[in-house]
């Protein structure tokens, strides 16, 4: 077994000559005002590199939506910072912001609420040109790179001029992918993209997702509450706990061997196909309800819940817990006081 430690440093991919292509480090975002203010986030630290796809799990009110608000632009945070590259987008006006937005795109989560039923998927993968004029100037170009874009998401040059109710679930999402595309970003958040989709068909559009990240170098927060899917997608995983970061690591680490006790939970109650292995686990059962976002918990936010909890929990802050990784790749951290030790069940 691999010995953990303490420590207040965070880790993940990039250095100081080559930066990674995010870097986001104690953002805090709060909403409300007076007793009834409601801390979204609070001191997120998370690092991801060219190429790569990390993985944002958590319940629902964890501030997955919120994080992906702010690393797009739409939301300022409190306090902390957010560097792509190294350039801060919130210190950016006129062109230099308008040129930043090219870079960073998103994927919505439902393809039925997030397409324009009026447009044609020509005028929907288009759209962002509107804006951003310069990227491809002139009609004849557009025709040409639209074409090069549905075949990329595997539709054909003949579904242009169809519209979104000539097309099924998983088509739209690709059109949704496609229109991500329009711009050439660097890095493309997506937001529960398959949640609204049939078994078989988020399997093709996450096929689709990983086929274009290869040939591309594009990297993708990919937030989702499905942990098979997350686990299939990702290289690096980071799940949120009422507005807090606490646990991230490399995806089979976290996976194979979580040291925070929610993450345990969360890992043991996702379903499985084998039912051998299902006789066997042990799935960990939280007592109570999720606290208040209006009311956090003194110490550990997780503790009202926490089988192993004890009053150093109620009192004091949790320390950031290190792992070394097993394989190449960044180190595993936790925020707990009485990080797991032994290899799950389930792994």
């Amino acid at each position: 077994m691999t010995e953990s430690r303490t420590t207040t440093e965070t880790t993940g991919p990039g250095t100081a000559e080559h930066p990674p292509l995010l870097e986001v480090r104690g953002v805090t975002k709060s909403f409300g005002s007076g007793r009834r203010r409601l801390t979204a986030l609070d001191g997120v630290d998370l690092r991801l590199g060219r190429g790569e796809t990390l993985g944002l799990v958590g319940e629902s009110g964890c501030g997955k939506s919120t994080l992906a608000r702010v690393l797009l632009g739409l939301e300022r945070p409190d306090a902390g910072t957010v560097r792509y590259g190294g350039v801060d987008p919130f210190a950016l006006r006129g062109k230099e912001l308008l040129n930043w937005r090219r870079r960073v795109q998103m994927v919505f989560q439902d393809p039925f609420a997030s397409l324009n039923a009026r447009m044609s998927a020509a005028d929907l993968i288009g759209e962002p040109w509107r804006t951003h004029k310069d990227v491809v100037p002139d009609a004849k170009a557009r025709e040409k790179r639209i074409r090069e874009l549905l075949s990329l998401v595997g539709l054909r040059e003949s579904d242009a001029h169809r519209h979104p109710n000539e097309f099924s679930g998983g088509q739209r999402q690709r059109i949704g992918i496609a229109r991500a595309l329009a711009l050439d970003p660097d890095l493309i958040v997506c937001d529960e993209p398959v949640s609204a989709l049939d078994l078989s068909v988020q399997a093709q559009v996450l096929n689709v997702l990983s086929e274009l990240q290869s040939r591309l170098g594009v990297a993708y927060v990919f937030i989702s509450h499905d942990l098979s899917v997350v686990r299939y997608i990702s290289d690096r995983v980071t799940v949120m706990y009422l507005g807090k970061v606490i646990e991230q690591g490399e995806t089979e680490d976290v996976f194979d061997r979580p040291q925070h006790p929610y993450t345990a939970a969360l890992m043991s109650a996702a379903p499985v196909l084998d039912a051998t292995r299902a006789a066997h686990d042990r799935e960990i059962r939280l007592k109570g309800e999720i606290p208040s976002p209006f009311d956090i918990p003194s110490g550990c936010r997780f503790r009202t819940r926490c089988p192993r909890a004890e009053d150093t929990c109620a009192t004091e802050a949790p320390p950031l817990v290190v792992r070394e990784s097993e394989g190449d790749g960044d180190d595993h951290t936790a925020l707990c006081h009485f990080p797991l030790e032994a290899r799950p069940a389930w792994a």
